[in-house]
């Protein structure tokens, strides 16, 4: 029975991989819908990753309350970032959800996934995932775009996000990406108040 637990608490189970899969798959739904509105517009795509937090924060929260161990958060960000390039998205877009997906591993490691405050700032960092490819457009714009234009993205699009992107924006995004991912997971936490308490989630 020890040698069971101690296997259980270390690595992810069959069981936890599956659910980690099946959370995966809706993040990146609902990351989809979200961001629908604001990525086939160039004006508004800069606001893409606020859309996208806005409604992800009770699937990441659930998963993290359903496995409670470490690895099942980077494996979503690995999976997302893999996804979302094959999708055409810029590198950097695959990179930030790879990298904060790590961190974001590791910050709810801090509270052993239990913690309700040290899981919503795991949530906010992922979300900042999201935010990559806009950060690489504000740094390097020429380089940005070739690669964009490498992806199959037409040149009118891309001179139109040049053409709007102020640098203000950049500050939008990111504050406004930080708050939506706080409203989202407060909210999740009011709506599935039931199973967070059952999975021993504490303030």
């Amino acid at each position: 029975m020890n040698n069971q637990t101690k296997v259980t608490t270390v690595g992810l189970s069959v069981k936890d991989l599956v659910t980690t899969g099946i959370f995966t798959a809706l993040f990146f739904v609902f990351t989809l819908v979200g961001g629908i509105f604001f990525a086939p517009n160039p004006v508004l795509t800069f606001y893409m990753p606020i859309g996208s937090a806005l409604l992800c924060g009770p699937i990441y929260l659930l998963m993290v309350a359903k496995v409670q161990k470490r690895w099942s958060v980077t494996i979503l960000g690995i999976l997302m970032g893999i996804i979302m390039f094959a999708a055409g998205m810029h590198w950097a877009y695959s990179l930030g959800f790879i990298l904060m997906g790590i961190i974001a591993d590791l910050v709810a490691g801090l509270g052993q996934y239990r913690s309700k405050k040290v899981n919503i700032i795991s949530y906010m960092l992922l979300c900042l995932g999201g935010t990559g490819s806009y950060l690489v457009f504000f740094a390097d714009p020429g380089s940005w775009a070739k690669t964009m234009l490498g992806n199959g993205t037409e040149q009118g699009y891309i001179d139109t996000m040049q053409e709007t992107g102020n640098t203000w924006i950049l500050t939008i995004m990111i504050v406004g990406t930080l708050a939506a991912a706080a409203a989202s997971a407060f909210a999740g936490y009011k709506m599935l108040k039931k199973q967070f308490e059952k999975a021993g989630i504490t303030a």
